[in-house]
């Protein structure tokens, strides 16, 4: 196992007028690595962020309150939805900065109001882009699955960032 600490870097979120999800979630994972790096010599540090983009193209981070979520599910019902996972990779030494976006798209199921209700009182998923907590209950919410890197679900695509670790000669195994 590769040791790591977490960091939460305070940097602001917003997104900028006309900012596509690509975008946005390639320039916070950016953002947040470079916020960590500037205290961290001799580091790989990861950034990352994640949106959910709904079929109208409508952008959807963390919901801010339980209102929120249900909101945010009920537009998702029975909808394609695309999570765009920004990540970077940055050697605090080098300077060297990876940076990609993965894409992976989901399909929810047609869910009613009470499932909707019981998944949020059961799983709390108010710090998860579209109320999605795919790595818990969440999973019950979809009905199909559409990418090459299935671990950009949860936020942070491990296929990618192994190979940015191999280019930085770190292996995994």
């Amino acid at each position: 196992m590769i040791p790591f600490d977490v960091v939460s870097p305070d940097i602001d979120e917003t997104p900028r007028s006309g900012e596509q999800a690509a975008d946005l979630v390639l320039r916070l994972s950016v953002e947040k690595a470079e916020a960590v790096a500037k205290t961290a010599a001799g580091a790989l540090i990861i950034g990352s962020d994640q949106v959910a983009v709904q079929e109208d193209n409508k952008i959807v981070g963390k919901p801010g309150d339980h209102a929120d979520a249900v909101r945010q599910l009920a537009a998702s019902s029975g909808k394609t939805v695309t999570l765009f996972t920004g990540i970077a990779l940055i050697n605090s030494d080098s300077g060297l900065v990876q940076k990609d976006v993965v894409r992976y798209t989901v399909q929810f199921k047609t869910i009613t109001d009470r499932e909707i209700d019981s998944y949020l009182d059961k799983e709390k998923p108010y710090g998860c882009s579209g109320s999605l907590r795919a790595d818990g209950l969440g999973i019950a919410l979809l009905q199909k699955f559409i990418g090459d890197d299935p671990t950009a679900l949860i936020g942070l695509p491990l296929i990618r960032l192994v190979a940015m670790l191999q280019n930085e000669g770190m292996s995994p195994v």
